[in-house]
């Protein structure tokens, strides 16, 4: 076979739900602002679709598979394997991106490599944190790592695998030079409870009675609470205090909103990069069951659960997890940024410094730009 018709396969891009299907389409514009003339098949869903993605898979058929999920889908979830294994057996394309579903994705970097297709990992799965054992399958079974967090490639690289550090996506999607040019209300309190019911039912209440500590001492204060996609207002309104002063405003302007308060309570998760990098101190705090508390404990080997302290590598936001998670607590956290302008300069320098460590804008296109030269190497 030719170098011309090889150069010409596609290039197969495997992402499973919905927020991969967002980072895949941002990976097809990275590939076309790089040049490359490619056609894409494979696994995706409307934002791919809406790029020229010509999708052999939806991406909500891997919705589901999960570690709890996937013992009850099991028949339908090896289905789909073989008709995925016999589509790449066809297609034969120049490449496989996975994006993030590493419970799927491990098993088509099988097929790949069986195949003699190069594979490369974008949105990889925090290895780091647990199961660490999937990082001698990733050096086995990928040719490169493009890793989102900067503390990744150092880790990927010690054990033998081939990592680049590319940037977070987050930083395409943040308008920060917009945010920048705002300045913070130095009364108002932001609240972001989570997105799912369970921890907004245990994390709300909490929130509102630390909001309500600091409302009776400072009655100017105001607060404003981000609500998710999906979550009904009503809902929210009753695990807050009726007389506490909050404005609930829709997920749509977040950022704008997350950049407006002077700090934030916040549930851990995703959120709590997207405040640092806009440069908002916040209190995070989370809260599971016993059990899976427990569980963490065995399996996770991490010093912070928060991803900003994970990217400094020490604490520059205070972190509040089980019985720590108290309103006194969050309280005595939150108190000295609005007390203490010293204290709020300190916190809001050591954000401007993880803002740095993060880089610049533009992580797909560097990832598309990365899979692109070393496709070139090999001659595909």
């Amino acid at each position: 076979m030719n170098e011309q018709h090889t150069a010409a396969r596609p290039i197969w891009i495997s992402a499973g739900e919905a927020s991969g299907d967002m980072h895949g389409a941002a990976l097809m514009r990275g590939f076309a602002a790089a040049g490359a003339r490619r056609e894409f098949t494979g696994m995706g869903g409307p934002a791919m679709l809406a790029e020229g993605f010509d999708a052999e898979f939806g991406s909500h058929e891997v919705s589901l598979v999960g570690f709890t999920e996937v013992f009850a889908h099991l028949p339908r979830i090896v289905g789909l394997l073989g008709r995925v294994y016999k589509r790449l057996k066809q297609v034969r394309p120049s490449a496989v991106v996975l994006v993030d579903a590493p419970d799927f994705n491990f098993l088509v970097a099988r097929m790949a490599r069986r195949l003699g297709i190069p594979a490369y990992y974008y949105i990889s799965p925090q290895v780091w944190a647990w199961r660490k054992g999937r990082v001698n399958f990733l050096r086995d079974y990928v040719r490169k790592v493009l890793c989102i967090l900067p503390f990744e490639q150092e880790f990927y690289r010690s054990h033998g695998a081939h990592a680049d550090y590319v940037g977070h996506p987050l930083l395409d999607e943040i308008p920060l030079d917009r945010l920048d040019a705002m300045q913070p209300e130095p009364k108002r309190i932001g609240i972001l409870p989570g997105s799912r019911r369970r921890e907004v039912a245990t994390l709300l209440p909490l929130f509102g009675q630390a909001a309500g500590m600091l409302y009776a001492r400072d009655p100017e204060l105001r607060f404003t609470l981000v609500r998710a996609p999906g979550m009904d207002e009503a809902l929210l309104r009753q695990h807050l205090p009726p007389e506490l002063p909050v404005e609930i405003v829709g997920p749509a302007e977040r950022y704008l909103h997350m950049r407006r308060c002077r700090l934030l309570l916040a549930a851990s998760g995703t959120v709590t990069l997207e405040t640092a990098l806009i440069g908002t101190p916040t209190v995070v705090a989370y809260i599971v069951s016993p059990l899976t508390y427990a569980l963490g404990r065995m399996l996770i080997d991490i010093p912070f659960f928060s991803l900003p302290n994970l990217i400094m590598g020490r604490q520059v936001i205070p972190e509040l997890l089980q019985a720590e998670a108290t309103p006194e607590r969050m309280v005595a956290e939150a108190e000295p940024w609005l007390r203490d302008e010293a204290a709020y300069a300190a916190v809001k320098a050591d954000l401007a410094g993880l803002r740095e460590k993060c880089g610049a804008p533009g992580a797909a296109g560097r990832a598309a730009g990365i899979i692109l030269e070393d496709l070139r190497s090999l001659g595909r």
